[in-house]
């Protein structure tokens, strides 16, 4: 094809695509391409479409915007299982100029990882020599987080314990904590351990994020003396807690059901001028409603709405629920409307046994009433809820 031709071709391919993001032709800046692209990605279901709407914006991973919409299409590439069309996009995007770096590579790898696809993140590990950019602990750090967005714990294992011998990279305290991240997510939390031994003999300081990604694991496996373990190893290396690591103190302590240490922790961190989250409060209300302390669920809850912490919809579900276990159906009645007041209506089963306990107390019309309303917010239950309407006492 002559140089003319090309040109040619490059110029029409250039109006298709601009044409694709503004149908009237009127210039956009680079944002505006993206938040335009972004937008068409998202409703979009025809592959081919979605990968031309990401050429059109010429999307890089150097902007935050633009790699949000990198994500979104590769996702939506991915949950249709047109693996084939990611591989050509981002195999194309290598043959950008602009985009033989380190950061680009990176981003690359990780992007697969989103897809699953990590033989096409290893072979872009691989191919960085080909591209031109250095193989470094940034790069190495992208695939073994790759490996864990991909679930692949195997993987991101080999890819720690092998590749720095092979291709000759330093890890750094990085490489450590998505190793340890990857070992808590897939039930082996008690191998960070050896990891720490290992940072600790070749001089590399674990930091919050080493110990934040030990403290869910451990919490998760219910291993809870390790979680006192971590704790040590915290003061121990100077590293302060923070809120997330109070928030699973007082998580492992309700598992256990010792929730009276777990207020003490809570009533603690107040004193030291830490604020807790909802999270923090959530933990201990579900603890003290497990405990059949409900009072002191109540009395929480009420806590946590003065310190202006806004309960999510999890918190009323679980109170609602706990509250008609205990027959406080009044309780369960004013949580329940303030909860359906947001728009959040607790399961069918949590509300039928709410309408019986009120209609067990003789509070039939409130049982009608709060069927009409969950009726009106939740119609997918809607011919239920009409035959235990029409079985209510007149």
């Amino acid at each position: 094809m002559s140089l003319i031709s090309r040109l040619r071709q490059a110029s029409l391919s250039h109006c298709r695509f601009s044409t694709l993001l503004s149908p009237d032709s009127k210039p956009l800046s680079a944002k505006e391409k993206t938040r335009a692209a972004l937008a068409l990605i998202k409703t979009e279901k025809n592959p081919s479409r979605i990968v031309e709407l990401c050429k059109a914006a010429s999307l890089t991973p150097e902007t935050y915007l633009d790699r949000i919409t990198l994500s979104v299409a590769v996702s939506k590439l991915a949950d249709s299982n047109h693996f084939d069309a990611i591989r050509q996009f981002l195999d194309d995007l290598k043959t950008r100029a602009d985009l033989k770096t380190e950061r680009f590579v990176s981003h690359v790898i990780v992007l697969y990882g989103q897809a699953k696809m990590i033989d096409c993140a290893v072979r872009s590990f691989k191919q960085c020599d080909e591209l031109g950019v250095a193989r470094s602990v940034r790069v190495l750090n992208s695939l073994i987080f790759a490996c864990i967005l991909a679930k692949n714990y195997k993987e991101a294992n080999h890819v720690f314990v092998e590749f720095p011998k092979i291709y000759g990279i330093e890890p750094d305290v990085d490489t450590y904590n998505w190793v340890i991240r990857a070992f808590a997510e897939s039930g082996s939390t008690s191998a960070a351990y050896s990891v720490l031994g290992e940072m600790d003999r070749k001089g590399v300081k674990p930091n919050s994020t080493t110990f934040g990604n030990m403290l869910p694991g451990f919490s998760s496996e219910e291993k809870f003396e390790d979680v006192g373990k971590v704790i040590n190893l915290m003061k121990k290396y100077g590293v302060r807690q923070g809120l997330s690591t109070y928030n699973i103190r007082i998580q492992s302590l309700c598992k256990r059901k010792r929730t009276s240490e777990a207020k003490a922790l809570l009533d603690s961190m107040i004193s030291r001028g830490m604020k807790p989250n909802s999270v923090s409060f959530n933990h201990l209300i579900y603890g003290y409603c497990k405990e059949g302390k409900l009072e002191e669920a109540k009395k929480l809850f009420k806590e946590m709405v003065y310190r202006g912490c806004k309960p999510e919809s999890n918190c009323y579900f679980t109170l609602v629920y706990f509250m008609c276990q205990g027959k406080d159906f009044d309780a369960a009645l004013e949580i329940c409307k303030e909860s359906i007041a947001k728009n959040w209506v607790p399961n069918f089963s949590t509300m039928k046994s709410l309408v019986e306990g009120l209609v067990s107390a003789s509070r039939v019309t409130e049982a009608r009433e709060l069927i009409s309303q969950v009726k009106e917010k939740f119609t997918v239950n809607v011919d239920m809820w009409n035959e235990i309407e029409a079985g209510l006492p007149q």
